[in-house]
């Protein structure tokens, strides 16, 4: 019974820690929000930037619908990210000139 009362404690601990640790980044990314919105303003940003790993995993916004399948329609995907878009509709309303 000790045993578990120890690691509640140690997990109680840790939580603190972290959420601690999470409240002082927080306010040192709000005390920085103007600096972000200049950046975004200079280098010309358009969305949020979901992913780093490829063009089409970025912003669903940013990219073309058939990107993620243009090397293959069966091949395995090599981004994780890339298993959150689906592949177009044909006729859908993202293709243009049909």
């Amino acid at each position: 019974m000790h045993v578990l009362v120890l690691l509640l404690a140690c997990l109680a601990a840790v939580h603190a820690v972290l959420y601690s640790h999470y409240r002082h980044r927080l306010a040192e990314y709000e005390a920085r929000s103007d600096l972000r919105q200049i950046a975004t303003a200079a280098l010309g940003l358009s969305d949020l930037c979901i992913a780093t790993e490829a063009r089409y995993t970025r912003h669903p916004a940013a990219s073309d619908a058939v990107v993620p399948f243009m090397d293959h329609p069966g091949a395995i995907e090599h981004f994780p990210t890339g298993s959150f878009w689906a592949p177009p509709i044909p006729g859908g309303i993202r293709e243009v000139g049909k």
